[in-house]
């Protein structure tokens, strides 16, 4: 199959990689980029726990004091490695979702044990900062990067996607779903993604392309990816 990965290239490597050698046709078509955003620095001795809904927070992390062997939480598995690259080590990681994460926090510790850091972008789906306070935690919530829309498709991608259009397409954000209604009017790809299976992260960012015929659509979790394309093979 051809695939379209519309994440930023550093999100994107090791899924690409592995895609590629189970045969697949792989076109990396980002549809943001990542910047860092300047924070003050950060004293990881003040907090119980970190959480983590990106590998970009983990990279832009902005640390006077570092403690290794705070509680770590993480989104999903990729940002789990992450974290432990960096030399966390007491990590937990949920099923891919924020909804899976919040519960996995509150399963594992208690709301009366000490403040949440939450580093994040400035731009989040869901606040889960605030459905930790709802809870009866405490939790600072620090963006340390932020996502750009990319503008321009190059004309070696442009032309492959028009010669053999994607089997199927990957959206990861709502910023990423509002920038490819962009590209598509842009360079008049509406014939081309038809063609395509639309796999999206949440029904949330599914209903911003509900006005394109998508030959199927389906909504997963980061991890996810390969057993869905086998749904589809």
């Amino acid at each position: 199959m051809h695939i379209a990965i519309t994440r930023p290239k550093e999100d994107s490597l090791y899924l690409i990689e592995k895609l590629i050698k189970l045969g697949h046709i792989v076109t990396h078509l980002p549809l943001i980029r990542i910047e860092k955003l300047e924070t003050e620095k950060i004293n990881l001795t003040n907090y119980e726990a970190v959480v983590f809904t990106s590998s970009n927070a983990i990279r832009y992390m902005n640390i006077e004091k570092f403690n290794s062997k705070i509680k770590c939480f993480c989104v999903g598995n990729a940002t789990e490695f992450t974290a432990k690259q960096v030399g966390f080590v007491n990590t937990y990681s949920s099923e891919g979702t924020v909804d899976s994460l919040i519960e996995l926090i509150i399963r594992t510790m208690d709301n009366k044990s000490g403040k949440l850091l939450y580093l994040s972008s400035e731009f989040i789906s869901k606040d889960l900062d605030k459905d930790l306070i709802k809870a009866g935690y405490s939790v600072d919530r620090i963006s340390n990067y932020t996502s750009l829309a990319i503008e321009e498709i190059d004309e070696n991608t442009l032309n492959f996607l028009k010669k053999k259009p994607p089997d199927v397409i990957f959206i990861y954000s709502s910023k990423s779903a509002k920038n490819l209604i962009k590209l598509i009017n842009k360079y008049s790809l509406l014939n081309v993604v038809t063609h395509s299976n639309l796999m999206c992260i949440s029904e949330k960012v599914l209903l911003l392309l509900k006005e394109i015929k998508w030959k199927k659509v389906f909504i997963f979790s980061p991890g996810e990816e390969e057993f869905l394309l086998e749904k589809i093979g």
